[in-house]
Formats: structure tokens, sequence, C-alpha cells
């Protein structure tokens, strides 16, 4: 415990902001023998959900292929051939749901649902917190994450300022009942602010400097999404309407994988993201395997049962 708060105020100073709501900008310390992040005995994210993708702008076709390749290994049942795989990375997060209900644990499994492509920009090129959720509606509304995800030319607010990305809930009316469904946006940050929201592949803004890495995906705006993309996930899934596992501030909190803000592997650092494994033929630095041979960079989670930072390598 002492360790992980000693990294989340060192990596504060450094003013990174990977795959979290909003910036921290306080830390709430609790009691030595107690959780990093409190259970607020909300709901988490349960039974099958899909994640559907709401593309806004332009994206290639090899670059949609990055991120739904992600999504569909997250099933422990497309499982990639090579270890560790991202099904394993998100195993971690079922000891969230042992601990809300220890005697019956609900478990989730999420599947790649809708793809929706507005790449005719429909709203502009500057969108505001109430568009992007414009845009999440446009996905499923019942049993579903829907990500927004926008392009590297569209500006949101608070993008590059003090977030990369952000999750949410809200409320709907689904065959005469009240619902919520989940949502998550993440900007492409390659030409805005690649040093901000796609480190370790870009020399970091803020904080220690030290040589990037080269992205798994040879795409770092594509690669910076899925840092975000992946940690929002987990924070969804385990908080996923504002009540459910984190620390501090409802409105800026720290889950399960921002309360181990850029750590990817063991021996990691402010500056260094952890010995990570590298490609011996492209050179790029991964820690997880997807179904379809693609090699992803996930963050790590932070462990309820061990109170460290969880890593696959």
């Amino acid at each position: 415990m002492a360790a992980i708060m000693k990294l989340l105020a060192l990596f504060s100073l450094l003013n990174l902001c990977v795959a979290s709501r909003v910036m921290p900008t306080s830390l709430v310390k609790d009691d030595q023998n107690q959780q990093l992040l409190k259970y607020h005995k909300g709901t988490l994210l349960h039974g099958k959900i899909s994640v559907n993708i709401i593309w806004y702008g332009k994206f290639k076709p090899s670059q949609r292929a990055i991120v739904a390749d992600f999504i569909t290994s997250l099933s422990p049942s497309t499982a990639a051939q090579s270890k560790p795989s991202v099904a394993a990375w998100w195993k971690m997060t079922e000891k969230y749901y042992h601990i809300a209900s220890s005697k019956t644990p609900s478990s989730l499994s999420l599947f790649l649902g809708k793809q929706i492509v507005d790449d005719s920009y429909s709203i502009g090129k500057s969108l505001s917190q109430k568009q992007i959720v414009q845009l999440a509606s446009k996905g499923e509304q019942l049993n579903a994450i829907n990500v927004v995800l926008t392009a590297s030319d569209v500006g949101v607010d608070g993008f590059c300022v003090n977030r990369c990305g952000y999750h949410g809930s809200k409320s709907t009316v689904v065959k005469g009942k009240n619902n919520k469904f989940a949502y998550i946006w993440v900007g492409n940050s390659e030409t805005q602010c690649p040093g901000y929201c796609a480190w370790p592949f870009h020399q970091p803004t803020y904080g220690p400097q030290s040589p990037p890495l080269v992205a798994p995906n040879n795409d770092i705006g594509l690669d910076g999404i899925i840092l975000s993309l992946s940690g929002l996930l987990a924070g969804t899934a385990t908080n996923p309407f504002g009540n459910g596992f984190y620390q501090g501030a409802a409105e800026a909190p720290l889950e399960a994988a921002t309360a181990c803000p850029g750590v990817y592997a063991k021996g990691a650092y402010p500056g260094y993201a952890g010995d990570l494994l590298v490609d011996p033929t492209t050179g790029a630095s991964y820690n997880a395997h997807s179904a379809n041979g693609r090699k992803y960079l996930l963050p790590a989670i932070y462990d309820p049962a061990t109170s460290k930072c969880s890593t696959l390598v």
C-alpha cells in the first residue's frame, strides 16, 4: 500500500493522464490496513455486455481492426495461444466481483457489438461532453458499454488538458423500463498531445525524459487509445455508475487501473514503464497477445486482494 501511494504521488508530479475520467487533483490516503479502493456498495457491470464502438471522424480500416481485435480478445473463449494474453489481463478484474459479493459473485462477459462509423463529422470537430453522450447514445441502450473514439483532428472539452478519456453512464428508458448504459470516450492524441496521452510511445510532456518505446501496432495514436481504453474498461466494469470501487472524489476517482498510473510491468518507476516484452523483429514493447496475433500494451490493475499493482509481466 505504501509503495502504491508513493507511486501515485510521484506520477501526480509528472502530470500524466492515462485512462482517467479527469486528472486527480488530490489523493486521499486510507489507513495502511484498509483497501486503497473502497467499495461503495453499488452495482458492478455483470452478465453479457456488448461493447459498441462509435467511430467519430476519419479512421482507417486497419485502425478500427486494432481496437476491434482488442475487444474481441477480452473474452476467455477467444484467448490468444501466445501468453500472456489480453484475456488473462481482463481476468484480473474478477477479484472485485468476489469482494462485492463473496457468497454469490457475479461475472461479466464482454463481446464486440455494433460498430458505427461517423466519418462525416456530423456534429463538428469541437465537441462538448454533452455531445459525447449524444454520440454514445447511438449505441445499444441495454446491457451495453458504448465507446466513442474521436479522430486525431477532433477536439473534445478537457482533452489534452486534464484528460485522455473518461467514462460515465446515462439513464434511458427501454421498453417502458428505466435503465442505464455505460459509455466511454477516448481521443486519438497523435497530433494533439502524444506526450500526454500516448506515453510511453512518445516523449513525455512532463517529468523524467526517456526514449519513447516502439508502439506494438506501429500507430502511436491507436496504441495510445488502447492504453486509455483498456484502463477505462476496467474502471467501467468495477465502477460503472459512480458507486462501485474507487478512491477519492466521485467526480475524479482513482479506479482499478488509474490507481496504478504509468505501471505496465514489474520494475516500473516514474518515467519507466517497466520491464516489458520486446518483439525481436520490430523492437516494439508490449505485454499482451491478442486472439488474432496482435500485441498490446495494457496497464497494471490494482489487486484488491494483495493491495498491489498486478501486471502480466
